[in-house]
């Protein structure tokens, strides 16, 4: 009599490599490098649509259109037409002064870059299940915004780094309030229709809602 070959066991290693593989795979955090890279794409994008709508800056020092103003109305009739004009022009001045306030005081300016890179690289674009984990304890996100929140208080209010903002703001609205009412709006085209979104922080508005909508996981968090 004929017997049957025995049957030879197969191995199911591959099978179960892969899908140990694709456990592993599915189990590691989302990478928000992506996120990142297009959010700093959009802000970059819309900061050289917005810097591209300023007035030229011969025309914003132009000697022959200064003149004393009439009255106290006169100047802030000024100081608005002039500031609808020169919206773009004005708002670097005041973020020039800012820079300026904030490197010649070189203590400030490295607590706010370490409060602004605890926010982005602790909050903004960590992952949203992957938590933080500081002297092996786990920080939900919370915890962390709440600690985040604290040390922004703490930085701000009881360092130097509030005084010298406040003061270098309120330096910069000193120049353009003295620059607009000074300044003789009569040639200046301000009934030319300005394209949409202009401003020089418009494009907070519009990177912030391209990012969100490419990369959600990044900006929703609880």
């Amino acid at each position: 009599m004929s017997s049957s070959p025995p049957i030879l066991p197969i191995s199911n290693s591959q099978t179960v490599s892969s899908a140990t593989v694709a456990g592993s795979v599915q189990s590691q955090p989302p990478i928000a490098t992506p996120a990142v890279r297009s959010l700093i794409n959009n802000l970059s994008e819309s900061l050289r649509n917005g810097l591209s709508q300023r007035r030229p800056w011969a025309e914003l020092v132009d000697r022959s259109s200064f003149s004393k103003p009439e009255s106290f109305s006169d100047a802030a009739l000024r100081i608005r037409k002039n500031y609808s004009y020169f919206r773009v022009n004005y708002l670097a001045v005041v973020a020039l002064v800012l820079a300026f306030s904030l490197v010649t005081n070189p203590f400030s300016l490295l607590l706010l870059s370490g409060l602004l890179a605890s926010w982005v690289f602790l909050y903004l674009f960590r992952p949203s299940d992957s938590p933080l984990v500081v002297f092996g304890r786990n920080y939900s996100d919370r915890e962390t915004l709440g600690i985040l929140v604290v040390l922004s208080i703490v930085v701000v209010f009881l360092t130097s780094v509030g005084s010298v903002i406040i003061s270098a703001l309120l330096s910069g609205v000193a120049v353009v309030c003295i620059h607009g009412a000074f300044r003789a709006p009569e040639d200046l085209f301000l009934d030319e229709p300005e394209p949409a979104a202009t401003g020089f922080l418009s494009f907070l508005g519009n990177a912030a809602s391209n990012a969100s909508a490419a990369a959600p996981a990044v900006g929703t968090r609880v």
